[in-house]
Order: C-alpha cells, then sequence, then structure tokens
C-alpha cells in the first residue's frame, strides 16, 4: 500500500480539487482509501459527497475547572495563570475555557485542590463512504489548537483501513502552509505531490513546502495549476524544478468549467472530458508511475 500526500505552501492553489480528480481517476484502476487531512477546512467532502458511517469526539488538551464549592477565593489562580483565563466573581473564581491553555499552573498552585483538569472536546472524526472509496475526514472546533494530533488520528484511520481491506492506495488531501498539521500529513507517505500557481509568490511557496518534505525525506513531484494564466511564471517554476532535480508530472489549465464541477459537487473529471481531464489524466499517470515503480507485478498495483 502506497501513500501519496497532496500539498501547498498555500492555500488556494486548487490542492482539493486536484485531490478530488485524482480520487476519481485512481480508483477507476485500483482500490483507494482517501483522508482529509485538512482539518482546520475540511472540503474534500464536498465534492465526494460522502455518507457518513461513523462519528467520534477528538479530544485536545486539558482546561481548568474551578469547584464553586470548594473555593476559597483566595486569588492565588488568577494570579500564577499567564494567559487571564482566571476570572474573580462576586465569591469564587472561574475559568474561561476559552482563555484556557492548559497548563495547570493554576491547578497546581491551589492551595485547597480546588480545581481540575479536564479533557477538552476540540473536534470530531468521521468515516464515510464515497462512490471512490472510504473516506476519513474530521472538524477542529474553531479556537481549538492540537490539529496536528488530529490530522495525525485521521491519517491514521485511513491507514489502518487500507491495510485492512487490502487497499493499493491512500490518497491524503493535506493542509496547506509548511506548519504542524502538514508535518503530521506528510509523515509515512512515500510521495508528496506539490501543487503550485504561476502567480509572483509561486517560486517562493514551492520552495517552502519543497523544504519541509526534504527535511523529512519525503520524495515530491510537482504540479502546476492554472499554468496558462502565467507561462512566464510556469516557465519559471519549471526551471527551478529542473535545478532542484524535482520532476512537474503535470501543468492543468484554467477553465471555468473546474468551478462549475465544483458548485455541482464532482470532481471536474467526472464532470467533464475537456482539456483539464485531459491534463489531469496524464499527470495521474506519470504519478502511478513514480509511485508505484518497482512494483513486483501490475496485480500488486491494481491489487
Amino acid at each position: 500500500m502506497k501513500q501519496l500526500v497532496i500539498l501547498s505552501g498555500k492555500g488556494g492553489t486548487g490542492k482539493t480539487t486536484i485531490a478530488a480528480a485524482l480520487a476519481h481517476l485512481a480508483s477507476q484502476e485500483m482500490p483507494i482509501v482517501m483522508a482529509d487531512a485538512d482539518v482546520d477546512a475540511a472540503n474534500l467532502e464536498l465534492v465526494l459527497n460522502p455518507v457518513k458511517r461513523e462519528e467520534h469526539d477528538f479530544t485536545g488538551g486539558q482546561v481548568a475547572v474551578i469547584a464553586p464549592e470548594e473555593c476559597t477565593a483566595c486569588g492565588v489562580c488568577a494570579e500564577v495563570c499567564r494567559f487571564e483565563a482566571v476570572l474573580a466573581g462576586d465569591e469564587v473564581y472561574r475559568v474561561d475555557p476559552l482563555a484556557c491553555e492548559g497548563c495547570a499552573a493554576c491547578f497546581y498552585q491551589c492551595p485547597v485542590e480546588a480545581i481540575r483538569m479536564e479533557e477538552q472536546l476540540a473536534g470530531r472524526w468521521f468515516r464515510s463512504d464515497t462512490r471512490f472509496g472510504p473516506l476519513f475526514h474530521a472538524h477542529l472546533f474553531a479556537g481549538q489548537e492540537n490539529s496536528g494530533k488530529l490530522v495525525t488520528l485521521v491519517k491514521q484511520q485511513g491507514r489502518l483501513l487500507a491495510l485492512d481491506v487490502g487497499a493499493a492506495l491512500l490518497l491524503v488531501d493535506g493542509p496547506p502552509g509548511i506548519g504542524c498539521p502538514v508535518i503530521s500529513a506528510s509523515a509515512g507517505a512515500d510521495m508528496a505531490l506539490l501543487v503550485v500557481e504561476p502567480t509572483v509568490s509561486g517560486v517562493h511557496d514551492l520552495e517552502r513546502i519543497l523544504g519541509t518534505t526534504n527535511h523529512f525525506g519525503v520524495p515530491s513531484l510537482v504540479v502546476v495549476n492554472r499554468a496558462d494564466l502565467n507561462p512566464a511564471r510556469s516557465e519559471e517554476i519549471a526551471v527551478f524544478c529542473v535545478e532542484r532535480g524535482i520532476e512537474v508530472v503535470g501543468r492543468i489549465p484554467y477553465d471555468t468549467v473546474v468551478t462549475e464541477a465544483m458548485v455541482h459537487g464532482w470532481p471536474v473529471t467526472e464532470y467533464t472530458d475537456g482539456a483539464v481531464t485531459e491534463a489531469l489524466w496524464g499527470t495521474w499517470r506519470q504519478i502511478k508511475d513514480r509511485l508505484f515503480q518497482g512494483a513486483d507485478s501490475e496485480a500488486e498495483v491494481n491489487r
């Protein structure tokens, strides 16, 4: 089983559009499992129209809680709190859960042990069925942290199911940027597909994410989305990749049909047979050739 993670140095490059298209194309040739690792703003489900089969709570860190019947209003908790999360009431103190960082300073300093640390519900994760295969996705609640842990959980569940059912590919729609969630999404990946746009910051964005994947030893391929909007910038990206030995496996043209397909809830490759679909088919074939290079047989790729 191979793991392919789709990343970008910034948001809005069309990463999820390409992920949905690759899910459609790959599922026609092999059994796949998908994971939407962009838990802060998951949107792959908008295109795949999943049917939820399982729903689970995700606890991400702890929050302090003051027992009012035990509080003596000594004020020590407020003094040691660096985040101004402890608020004085009429007779007792209380904790603002949105401001609390879970550092437990108040818990350890309370002289009457009136404070306890409770697990905080930070989000939910789901297992769903789609027409292309199982999908694992999640929703991180607003203001919550530990998204890297939730990404790891979503990916782990996808990987375990892929191994159980004998899927050939775990396709991961990763988060944008280069932060902790990206590192979690990249962990254990056999290959990363880096989506870049031909913009002024295109090479810079690509260099950022390439530095991340190189640091963690994940081989990378590049696809240029909306490549024909600025041919000069697309060529600049291509030169950058050649100089660093990175292969450009696709140049996807701009077409408003992509937006039209997304509005209707379809991957563009399932919606139309136009130039964009042709380019994505070519991109998928190159990815498959490199990802499964060295497979013992065609049956191993398509099992």
